[in-house]
């Protein structure tokens, strides 16, 4: 990183339109890491890139980033620039969402965020829980998205998402957790494992000890952890689906929700094994933030999942 001194002005107290148009542009360059990076993001020529940034720096009198020969590079100014245009982009958002929320109808964006695959029912659940929203407050935008668990976590603390369905793995400070679905977990082997053509009473603790078997990929309960204490994890996969992949190709035992796995079972591909002691309970959070800004849009989504997952089916 390039050192530079401070001058005595940099830009002018009353931020214009203008700035933020060059500031976006800066964010976009530093994002992309460079000019010629950032061409087809931004939809204008390297040449035209320079220009603006020219701009930037002359009405801040601040150097910002060299570019040339050596490549782009930030200056210490520039890098305290391109944290404070996060922070400023962020709280313009953050004020457009408040702004939002003044007003008796309910606008803008309802953003919901997913850790797992859902399988068919929790797919069916979830679409009720849509059709509902669009009913009662057609003008919303819903974003529906399955993004990495603790990338969900951030969203919800920073108020990027209103709520998150996650596993109840772990209670995060700042946020708020309401379970609305549980389904026990089942140890499961395919049928090109040997344990398949075994039956319960063959298969010892011992066997399962040393047997090859998956990590579910996050700290679960208490109860869970004492299952998989009793195996020889051996590879990792948080998804159900990426789990599944791994106990259907014979080499890895591992536990799956029985809602699924059900086609498999039908089909002869997948077998529980004891059913009766190698379980434990998969619980499902709805989580959103605690004191949000956006209070009404929140109550809106708690309502309506509550009235949907009570119900049975």
């Amino acid at each position: 990183m390039i050192k530079t001194t401070h001058k005595s002005s940099i830009i002018p107290k009353a931020v214009t339109e203008y700035d933020l148009r060059l500031l976006r542009i800066f964010r976009t360059v530093v994002e992309n890491g460079g000019f010629s990076a950032s061409e087809v993001e931004l939809g204008v020529t390297r040449s035209t890139i320079s220009v603006h940034m020219s701009n930037l720096e002359s009405r801040m009198k601040l150097k910002l980033c060299s570019r040339g020969r050596g490549g782009f590079a930030l200056t210490e100014d520039g890098q305290a620039v391109y944290h404070a245009c996060i922070e400023l982009f962020d709280s313009l958002n953050d004020f457009s969402r408040l702004i939002n929320g003044l007003g008796e109808e309910l606008s803008g964006e309802l953003i919901i965020l997913c850790a797992d695959q859902l399988d068919s029912r929790m797919q069916i659940k979830l679409a009720e829980v849509v059709r509902r929203i669009h009913t009662t407050q057609p003008q919303l935008h819903l974003v529906l998205d399955n993004e990495a668990l603790k990338h969900i976590e951030k969203c919800l603390l920073k108020e990027k998402a209103h709520i998150g369905l996650l596993p109840s793995y772990q209670q995060v400070e700042g946020l708020d957790y309401q379970t609305i679905y549980n389904e026990p977990m089942y140890l499961c082997c395919s049928d090109s494992h040997p344990f398949f053509q075994l039956s319960d009473t063959e298969i010892s603790a011992e066997m399962l000890a040393l047997t090859p078997a998956v990590h579910p990929g996050i700290d679960i309960d208490l109860e869970g952890k004492e299952q998989l204490k009793r195996l020889n994890l051996s590879a990792k996969a948080y998804q159900f689906d990426t789990r599944k992949t791994l106990i259907l190709s014979g080499c890895y035992i591992g536990y799956l929700p029985l809602s699924y796995i059900k086609q498999e079972l039908a089909a002869n591909q997948l077998k529980i094994i004891h059913r009766s002691s190698a379980r434990y309970q998969f619980s499902l959070s709805m989580v959103s933030k605690h004191n949000p800004r956006e209070t009404s849009k929140i109550e809106l989504l708690k309502t309506v999942f509550n009235e949907v997952f009570s119900q049975e089916g």
